[in-house]
């Protein structure tokens, strides 16, 4: 195997310029999203470097206590960012989503650290990436569950006034908003599944075989880590969205939007 090449400072300042092309193009298609893209691309620059010393400094000075900590934060962060997007559900609903994200991603992520790779929840050379990994899907696809089902019931707002008038209950009302958010949620990941090592050598394969690992290797991993995170993703949005809608009416069958 040869060695990584590492990038310098000059040579890792080029791929910016890969974004004076997606400029261009947004001006001269009048798209007004210019400052989002100077702020994304900054924001991830300066989060993902300051992550990198991070997790330099916990790899190198590896504690049970530092890994666990690095967990729960990203576990906050991920229901935090999930909640400031579906602001309008209610007190009762957020906590299930809550529980749901950090029950379903915390068991996925110690299955596959422990079960499938068979080393310590603790290692933080496996546990950090690989969670960050599961637990960022799982957010993206609450989110999309959240966002879809929301979206459904407000556009057929009256058509549920009407089911509820001739007698039909909140549950056969609800249940197939409820699935068609999850089949929502699951598309990406499924079209991701088919086209993956066909169309496109997925990130985590392709990291690992530019650091040496062999690609057989690499292939076993990206497997067991897109299953984890088929998985987590179904899991977490089913909980969210089967748990969560029964807040939505009351014992009087009533339900509150």
């Amino acid at each position: 195997m040869n060695e990584i090449v590492s990038l310098n400072i000059g040579q890792f300042a080029l791929i910016y310029l890969l974004l004076i092309v997606v400029l261009i193009i947004m001006k001269k298609c009048q798209i007004s999203q210019t400052k989002l893209l100077f702020v994304a691309s900054l924001r991830m620059t300066v989060q993902l470097v300051l992550a990198g010393l991070v997790l330099t400094y916990i790899i190198q000075n590896p504690h049970p206590i530092f890994t666990i900590s690095y967990l729960l934060l990203i576990t906050g962060f991920a229901i935090y960012m999930v909640l400031s997007r579906n602001k309008d559900i209610n007190r009762r609903f957020k906590v299930i989503v809550a529980v749901s994200l950090a029950s379903t991603g915390l068991s996925i992520v110690a299955f596959f650290i422990m079960i499938v790779v068979g080393v310590s929840l603790f290692n933080p050379q496996y546990t950090i990436p690989i969670s960050g990994m599961i637990i960022g899907n799982a957010m993206t696809g609450v989110s999309l569950g959240l966002k879809t089902f929301n979206e459904n019931i407000r556009a057929q707002r009256a058509r549920i006034d009407s089911l509820l008038n001739i007698g039909a209950t909140p549950k056969k009302i609800l249940i197939p908003f409820v699935n068609q958010a999850l089949e929502t949620a699951l598309l990406p990941t499924l079209y991701a599944m088919v086209g993956m090592g066909i169309i496109a050598l997925p990130g985590m394969m392709t990291g690992q075989i530019l650091s040496g690992t062999s690609p057989m290797t690499a292939i076993l991993y990206q497997i067991a880590i897109i299953i984890s995170i088929c998985a987590v993703t179904c899991l977490s949005v089913f909980c969210s969205l089967y748990f969560g809608y029964r807040t939505l009416y009351n014992n009087k069958q009533q339900i509150q939007i």
